[in-house]
């Protein structure tokens, strides 16, 4: 009686009939015939951070000077209106005019002058107007100085303006070239408007005056803006006048700052939530290569 030698157990795992060739064994993730391309689904999630190219860096430096200069043109824009006009004149503790002009008469040619340097009307506008004790409301001078401010605000809305489009189109641009870079972008920005804001507020405090004067010297040219005390235009916008308006300026603009920090916050980390492969999480099913 022979007796036949014991067959070695393969290491390759046998076919059946219901697998001809091996090929669940060939399409399951975890064999080592096959490991290109094959991901643990517990694995780390693959990650898409792309360079910044050096376009996209400087078209974020846009975007990030250009946020203050859009906050603060907003703020100067929402005070400029009879509606802070209104607010001012009627607040308790807002000095009263020492030549005994109303409050009513304060509203009336407060908002004259405050129409004229936001339209394109000419310096008869205001050389025209009474005052209450029967000469002419605003001197010479006075209107040359408000044509002045009529000019500097028209230029620097349609700054604004311009800026307002070349950053939408650069926030429209980058988001669809480089997800997340406009959001940092504004983010930094609104930092640096707060920075800007808080130096701003300590040379006011520490020297109103000084501050007063290096602000309108950067506009105007020097003489040309200041008066006598009992010019009209001192009488209708006195040093209170024009501090509660920086006040007012400075809050709408860190209110714009710290909105525009949310929003991008939210949006940055949407950007930087990883993206996982196509495999990642069950989904999807790798064929078997033969």
């Amino acid at each position: 009686m022979s007796t036949s030698a014991p067959v070695p157990a393969s290491s390759e795992p046998a076919a059946s009939a219901e697998d001809p060739g091996g090929c669940l064994a060939a399409s399951n993730p975890g064999s080592a015939g096959d490991s290109r391309g094959a991901r643990d689904p517990g694995a780390e999630p693959v990650r898409s951070l792309p360079r910044r190219t050096v376009v996209q860096r400087l078209l974020q430096a846009v975007l990030a000077l250009s946020l203050p200069v859009l906050l603060l043109g907003l703020g100067a824009r929402l005070v400029a209106t009879p509606v802070f006009l209104q607010l001012e004149y009627h607040r308790p503790g807002f000095p009263a005019d020492h030549w005994g002009m109303s409050t009513e008469e304060r509203m009336t040619f407060g908002s004259y002058g405050m129409d004229y340097i936001m339209n394109l009307a000419p310096p008869e506008y205001l050389g025209g107007l009474v005052s209450p004790e029967g000469g002419l409301a605003f001197t010479p001078a006075e209107v040359s100085h408000m044509s002045d401010v009529q000019h500097v605000m028209h230029w620097g809305l349609m700054s604004a303006l311009v800026l307002l489009v070349v950053s939408v189109l650069v926030g429209w641009w980058l988001h669809r070239r480089a997800p997340g870079a406009a959001s940092a972008a504004w983010f930094a920005g609104a930092w640096l408007t707060v920075a800007l804001l808080v130096v701003a507020c300590v040379a006011a405090v520490l020297g109103w005056q000084n501050f007063f004067a290096a602000f309108h010297s950067l506009f105007f040219s020097s003489g040309t803006w200041t008066f006598s005390i009992s010019d009209t235009l001192i009488r209708l916008y006195p040093t209170q006048f024009w501090i509660d308006a920086a006040i007012a300026v400075a809050l709408i603009t860190l209110v714009g700052a710290f909105a525009v920090m949310l929003v991008t916050t939210r949006r940055r980390r949407r950007a930087a939530t990883p993206r996982t492969a196509p495999w990642a999480g069950g989904r999807g099913r790798l064929r078997s290569r033969t």
